[in-house]
């Protein structure tokens, strides 16, 4: 089978806070808003696909367990300590996790999903 495209749909409780997360804090390219009966989606460009952040999810306080997260958004950046300290500058709190295959920085965003940047440096995918 060809795809055409690829996209994740995050569905979230708090929807301005994680439109807001992805848009200004992430900036992630906004790539449209769609309006529908039940609100809107907002559409970011993702590397060659898209996030489509709509509403509809269930937040978690911290960050949400795996069982209820399993899935994890990875951002992969030249330079981990200079992502962090960019990211802790616009109040998102930051792990930074040291591991033998590499650098992670664990974070959430507003609803609780998990999220966590890459060393692409390390990165050998």
């Amino acid at each position: 089978m060809k795809f055409t495209r690829t996209g994740i749909i995050l569905n979230t409780e708090n929807y301005s806070e994680c439109r807001d997360f992805y848009g200004s804090i992430l900036e992630l390219p906004f790539l449209e808003t769609i309006s529908h009966d039940d609100g809107e989606i907002s559409v970011f460009g993702l590397g060659n696909s898209y996030l489509m952040v709509e509403q509809g999810g269930a937040a978690w306080s911290g960050t949400k367990p795996l069982d209820r997260c399993p899935t994890k958004f990875r951002f992969n950046v030249d330079d981990i300590e200079a992502a962090c300290d960019w990211l802790g500058a616009k109040g998102v709190a930051v792990e930074i996790c040291r591991h033998d295959w590499g650098t992670t920085a664990e974070f959430a965003d507003p609803d609780g999903n998990r999220c966590a940047l890459r060393s692409e440096r390390d990165f050998n995918g």
